[in-house]
């Protein structure tokens, strides 16, 4: 069975508090992209599943995140063999954009219709939760609110039609070290969720781009903080009606009502970075 895993972006990322269990109680609104990897799941040649990928560092056994969810999914369900899952990398690695989260979203979509568990995506978005925090909106897709460590999905209104251009530049953010630098109390700047959601609900596309923040953002690295303020930067010069970082980074994103504007961004992204893609909201 073949699948598409859609990328998501971070239209606003919100940290509320630290939890007594040491994680953070996030609220973010989420959208996902037609940006997408291409898996293809078929039952396993050998005793073990395996995940390869046409990117040769990426873990290939009960590592992987895709094999992480068909475990999953067979101890819930107590359905499905082992599986074995090839990957195409569309998504930039440590990127932001939940590119492993997506590709075990779609194992365990894969695996449901191939054991014809029937399960729901609300089901199926559950056993997400045991693998990694985003699956379960990659599981679910269009544009939600994620709120406790991001598995809590509220659907929203349809991020109006767009182009969205991205661009990932070539260094990583620890999750962790972020997170660990964040003071709550501290936080100046947050995006205005409620403001967001009702652009959404309004079919804003200005309103939404204008709101969008990451408080990621402002504890970054000076020097890194510095790339994302000029990709951000270039992506509004080129005519974005708004751009933000993505999840912990390091990637950029920039919303445009202009397919040629959007095209003009990305052809001047490309001068200096590999990793530049132009997409549209996927529902």
């Amino acid at each position: 069975m073949e699948l598409s895993a859609n990328a998501k972006i971070n239209l606003t990322l919100d940290i509320l508090r630290r939890r007594e269990d040491g994680y953070h109680d996030l609220q973010m609104v989420m959208q996902a992209v037609t940006l997408a990897d291409t898996l293809t799941v078929t039952p396993a040649q050998g005793a073990e599943g395996q995940a390869v990928s046409d990117l040769h560092f990426l873990p290939t056994g009960d590592k992987n995140l895709a094999q992480m969810a068909a475990a999953a999914f067979r101890e819930a369900a107590g359905l499905g063999g082992e599986v074995d899952v090839s990957i195409q990398k569309h998504i930039p690695v440590c990127a932001g954009l939940a590119g492993g989260s997506a590709d075990a979203a779609a194992v365990l979509i894969a695996m449901n219709r191939l054991t014809g568990a029937g399960l729901s995506p609300a089901g199926l978005a559950k056993i997400g939760e045991r693998v990694g925090s985003d699956v379960p909106f990659c599981v679910l897709g269009g544009t939600a609110l994620a709120e406790g460590r991001g598995e809590l999905l509220t659907p929203l209104s349809s991020l109006p039609p767009c182009h969205i251009v991205i661009c990932k530049p070539p260094f990583s953010i620890s999750t962790p070290q972020l997170f660990g630098r964040v003071n709550v109390r501290k936080i100046v700047r947050r995006p205005d969720t409620a403001g967001v959601i009702a652009a959404l609900d309004a079919g804003d596309l200005a309103g939404v781009a204008r709101r969008m923040y990451n408080v990621f953002e402002d504890v970054l690295e000076r020097r890194r903080s510095a790339e994302i303020n000029e990709i951000k930067a270039a992506l509004i010069d080129c005519g974005a009606l708004g751009a933000s970082m993505s999840g912990s980074g390091p990637s950029v994103f920039g919303l445009f009502d202009s397919r040629d504007s959007a095209q003009n961004a990305c052809a001047r992204l490309r001068e200096t970075y590999r990793d530049v893609f132009l997409c549209a909201p996927a529902r």
